[in-house]
């Protein structure tokens, strides 16, 4: 299984979306994930599922490690990469699962909500309903992926604000800020403690003062920063007039009015341009994609031997990569169409559960002499090394469709229903983190004209 895992990621994934390294400059040479499979004692595997078992959330606690396979895959630590550079302030690193970036368009809904809310928000008020979150989070995955910065920092704000299971942020390693379950509590003082002393240094502040409001800020445009840099090649925005008119989300609380004088549209080369254009090589939705689904179970049932030649359990090898390129436009009525075409919406489904890994280096004092910045006498947040990495990208199987099915339906239906139900303030008295009001200290410098 694993070796079918590795085998997916390289040959198919990583071509795809491919990996980030990116510095201060914007100069990306790029690189990829080393990752192996590897041996391990069965008695080592049975302990670390018990050690690692209380650490997941409840909503986790149904998976279970096979301690019986004897092997794993093994990764380096994104959140304490080795970057060679002369600083001892340890690293941080954020990991964020995009989750979808795009509507479908109407020719391919039966239902008009689908083209005008996206998934994640809609999932929202259903994951509420049932208990797996106590609140619900305003993040918009099409506020990410617009390339506008307003929308952008507006999104990251909101996954700040509340996680869920879509936003951690370590130092030096550890994870400082999560949340498990629902019954988990945010600590947002002390990540504010933690990132203050990141940023001081580049906002002209004395006494060590500097408010929340300015710590975030700079946080999240660091941030933004790493994900929207590209690898150096020549890449412009990506900017479609049709997919700009599907860009916005009814359910988005960001005021379109406020973004239409910003720049529209990622860098062609930028991590979230990369998982973007994965996620759209099939704009099919599940219900269109279902009978494809039916006419190769039924095939199947006819011909089980078949399952090798279509790939249904891999192997992802050239010749799937292949299969994949090759597929006709139209629909010739062949079973080979048909499973080519689920295989397509598989990789687009693993670029939609994907997690983008953002490590950030401070920059050392040398570094920043040598690069010319002058941070002290501007207002900009200092200046990080970043490593942009995507885990998780092992291939969905081929039987979940009808499970995805299920759920979509399930997820629509209890939309349509609750949202008129929904009263009209639910929304604004979310609180924020800094809903408290701060006094902002100004310092006046007089310099000799």
């Amino acid at each position: 299984m694993l070796a079918t895992v590795l085998s997916a990621v390289v040959t198919v994934q990583n071509p795809q979306v491919g990996i980030a390294d990116t510095s201060p400059d914007g100069i990306n040479p790029g690189s990829l994930l080393i990752q192996e499979v590897v041996k391990l004692p069965l008695e080592f595997v049975r302990q670390l599922s018990i050690k690692v078992q209380h650490e997941r959330p409840g909503w986790r606690c149904d998976k279970v490690i096979d301690i019986y396979s004897g092997c794993a895959l093994s990764l380096p630590n994104l959140t304490y990469p080795v970057l060679h550079l002369s600083t001892h302030t340890p690293p941080l690193c954020v990991e964020i699962k995009p989750k979808w970036g795009f509507l479908p368009s109407s020719k391919h809904v039966s239902k008009d909500i689908k083209s005008k809310v996206c998934r994640f928000c809609m999932y929202q008020l259903y994951k509420v309903a049932t208990g797996k979150w106590k609140k619900r989070s305003l993040y918009c995955p099409l506020d990410l992926f617009s390339g506008n910065k307003q929308r952008m920092h507006f999104a990251i704000r909101q996954l700040i604000e509340e996680p869920q299971n879509n936003l951690k942020i370590f130092k030096g390693g550890q994870c400082i800020y999560s949340r498990k379950d629902s019954d988990d509590s945010l600590d947002l003082n002390s990540l504010l403690h933690h990132l203050r002393p990141y940023f001081l240094q580049g906002n002209n502040r004395f006494n060590c003062h500097m408010t929340n409001k300015a710590v975030l800020n700079d946080f999240i445009q660091v941030l933004m920063n790493a994900l929207l840099s590209s690898e150096g090649r020549e890449g412009g925005p990506v900017n479609d007039r049709h997919a700009e008119r599907q860009s916005y989300c009814d359910a988005s609380l960001f005021n379109k009015e406020r973004s239409r004088q910003g720049s529209q549209g990622l860098p062609g080369d930028s991590v979230l341009s990369r998982i973007l254009q994965t996620q759209m090589l099939d704009m099919r939705d599940i219900e269109e994609l279902y009978p494809l689904y039916h006419r190769v179970e039924q095939h199947l049932q006819d011909f089980p031997k078949q399952r090798a030649r279509l790939h249904i359990e891999g192997p992802y090898n050239k010749e799937f990569l292949e299969m994949l390129q090759k597929c006709p436009a139209e629909d010739d009525g062949s079973v080979e169409y048909a499973a080519t075409k689920i295989h397509q919406y598989l990789i687009t489904k693993t670029a939609k559960d994907c997690s983008i890994m953002v490590a950030l280096v401070p920059s050392s004092d040398k570094e920043e002499e040598d690069e010319g910045y002058s941070w002290r006498r501007g207002s900009r947040p200092p200046p990080f090394t970043s490593l942009v990495s995507i885990l998780d990208l092992d291939p969905k199987p081929f039987d979940s469709i009808l499970y995805q099915l299920r759920l979509d339906q399930t997820i629509v239906s209890f939309y349509l229903q609750t949202r008129s139900a929904l009263p009209e303030d639910s929304v604004s008295s979310h609180p924020t983190i800094c809903a408290a009001p701060e006094k902002e200290e100004c310092t006046l410098l007089f310099h000799p004209v």
